[in-house]
């Protein structure tokens, strides 16, 4: 592939020192030649319109001497048939319409001078002058299409000596394809992203009929988690993208829940001393199975993946595309509905200036005919700004401008919650604390952490789980292990996920913040809505 770039390469390099140069030039040349051309056209045209107005201005003269000689001659008539009036009177009437009619008479003389002077001109303009101008540009066009032609003659040469070149590339080509080996290439990908978990070992049997003895198991999925410390170490942006079909909470919940048993409450009794306390959570109460389970069945957003949605139709959205595809989408979107609002307004703009016009001059229009028109372009730039507005809103949840749902209806909920604050006697909470059998072990921490990179942008981001009530810290828990939070005795926080039976409550302090608590570390009060729900 990069011999046969090379090759066109060649090629536009010839092209621009055999062609491109001399054509810049050449046309140069037509730009100056076609402007002379111009200029004598315009040069033609002004001297037979000077001639026009010449033959216009003596005609006028001509036409106003005649009116005043024959002025002249009935002022003089009507002095001579008047015997009232004296002879010199008389004479000085007859003198003046002499003179009356020797002015037309010159205005005449010059007329027809000046007429045959402008039809001579004429006649030259149309039939010398603009021929002759019309065929030098004629000429020009023939001589730069004979030279277009040549350039391509040209090109055909210089495309021709690569040619032989450029098949041995393309033979290249096909022995490359044809040497893939996909079983090596899948096998290349698989040692460079495969997560290095191992598969856990089998669950040893609890006997209950011994005195109670639990204690994690050494073949227990948590135990080779937290012993086994697989080393990941991925090459290049996606190192850390362990399960990359899992959506992200979902799969921070399963790698950093603690599968050790909570800690007992510093205050708790013996076993022996409340008999009738609630029994301490098992190691694990969900099966194995289960977790599988919901490795297999959460529902996995692909999007990016556009084999997976050829064929069908592309959402108004655009959320087939990965997030800065689907940005960039969006933002043409705008621009182009921004367009046509521009349009839609120029137009109403241009209407209503009509409109003025129509009002201010009935006779050139009816006003009230352009009203309908005027409300159907206001009815669209309407639709195109609710559109607009639609698009947008979706470009700002794209750029992070916009708090996503669950994060407002966390505010809403923590709102609520500091005007009406939980009371013991609304929180269906035992608080009466397990037995001490099981022990915080350091050695269950499990080490396995998803980092966050940049492959991260080829999948959509599940949204932050909302919260479901609150919770207050009965006593101060330090969290050491993975996945596990530290608290405060008397803390108040966020519960976005119930104790599943395994002992533990999952709890939110801000939104960077969010982790396991021992459930009989806390005071759970549920929302109403969450619990219905």
């Amino acid at each position: 592939m990069n011999d046969y770039a090379g090759q066109h390469e060649v090629i536009s390099e010839n092209m621009a020192s055999q062609i491109i140069v001399d054509l810049a030039r050449y046309v140069q040349e037509l730009k100056q030649e076609r402007k002379s051309n111009f200029h004598d056209g315009r040069k033609a045209q002004q001297h037979i319109e000077t001639c026009w107005k010449q033959l216009e201005s003596s005609k006028r003269r001509f036409e106003r001497d005649c009116k005043e000689a024959d002025r002249a001659q009935q002022y003089f008539e009507k002095m001579d048939a008047d015997i009232n009036v004296t002879k010199a009177d008389v004479e000085k009437a007859r003198q003046q319409a002499q003179i009356r009619h020797q002015m037309a008479e010159d205005s005449k003389a010059d007329y027809s001078s000046i007429l045959q002077k402008f039809n001579h001109e004429q006649h030259e303009y149309y039939h010398t002058h603009i021929p002759n101008i019309f065929q030098k540009i004629q000429e020009m066009e023939e001589r730069r299409i004979v030279r277009i032609g040549e350039s391509m003659k040209t090109y055909a040469e210089v495309d021709r000596q690569v040619i032989p070149i450029i098949g041995k590339c393309l033979d290249g080509i096909v022995k490359a394809a044809e040497s893939i080996d996909q079983k090596n290439d899948s096998q290349l990908v698989i040692e460079a992203y495969k997560s290095g978990f191992e598969p856990p070992g089998d669950i040893e049997f609890e006997d209950y009929t011994q005195p109670m003895k639990r204690t994690v198991s050494d073949n227990s999925l948590s135990n080779s988690r937290g012993e086994g410390k697989p080393d990941l170490k991925f090459g290049g942006k996606s190192k850390g993208k362990l399960w990359p079909f899992i959506k992200k909470n979902k799969l921070m919940s399963l790698l950093t829940s603690p599968h050790q048993p909570p800690p007992p409450p510093p205050a708790s009794a013996s076993p022996s001393a409340v008999p009738n306390g609630p029994q301490s959570p098992k190691q694990q109460k969900e099966p194995l199975s289960h977790r599988f389970n919901e490795f297999m069945t959460s529902k996995p957003k692909i999007h990016c993946f556009r084999s997976l949605k050829r064929g069908g139709a592309t959402p108004e959205d655009f959320s087939n595309l990965p997030p800065e595809q689907r940005r960039k989408k969006l933002q043409q979107k705008v621009d182009e509905l921004n367009k046509e609002i521009q349009k839609e307004m120029d137009q109403r703009d241009a209407i209503t200036k009509m409109k003025d016009v129509y009002l201010k001059n009935p006779q050139m229009g009816d006003p009230a005919s352009l009203d309908h028109k005027l409300a159907e372009v206001s009815q669209n730039i309407e639709k195109l700004r609710l559109e607009t507005q639609k698009f947008e809103a979706w470009l700002a949840e794209v750029e992070g401008r916009l708090p996503a749902r669950s994060e407002q209806a966390r505010r809403q909920s923590g709102l609520y919650d500091s005007q009406n604050p939980p009371t013991v006697n609304n929180c269906a909470q035992d608080r009466e604390s397990p037995d001490g059998s099981y022990t915080e072990e350091q050695s269950q921490e499990s080490e396995v952490k998803v980092l966050a990179t940049d492959f991260d942008d080829e999948f959509d981001d599940e949204e932050p789980l909302p919260a479901i009530g609150t919770c207050k810290a009965l006593y101060t828990f330090e969290g050491q292990n993975e996945g596990t939070i530290s608290v405060a005795e008397g803390e108040t926080l966020y519960v976005i996920e119930e104790d599943k039976g395994d002992g533990w409550t999952r709890i939110r302090r801000n939104e960077d913040e969010e982790g396991y608590v021992p459930t009989s570390y806390v005071e759970v009060c549920l929302d109403k809505n969450a619990k219905d729900s």
